[in-house]
């Protein structure tokens, strides 16, 4: 008889983040690699992020996302691999 020597993997997806303006000052930086389960949505994404700053939490509220480019208009989007989401805090001027 023979063991079985299969082994469950843990499958992940890798997306990119950027951070702009206000967002990349609350993140502490410009851009990360995060790994997430495939099934992970863009709300998801932001309330991990959320959970590890306040001040971040404060500022993704206000924020609206690009998925490799093009906007994010429903945060029940799933994330793919290998993405850029773009985390964009509104922007004054004119």
């Amino acid at each position: 008889m023979s063991e079985d020597t299969t082994m469950t993997t843990t499958r992940t997806l890798e997306v990119t983040v950027r951070y702009f303006a206000a967002a990349r000052a609350a993140a502490g930086n410009e851009e990360e690699t995060i790994r997430l389960r495939p099934d992970t949505t863009l709300a998801d994404l932001a309330a991990e992020l959320s959970d590890r700053d306040e001040n971040l939490a404060k500022v993704l509220k206000r924020c609206s996302f690009l998925i490799d480019g093009v906007a994010a208009r429903d945060d029940a989007t799933r994330l793919g691999d290998n993405q850029t989401v773009d985390v964009l805090p509104p922007f004054a001027g004119g």
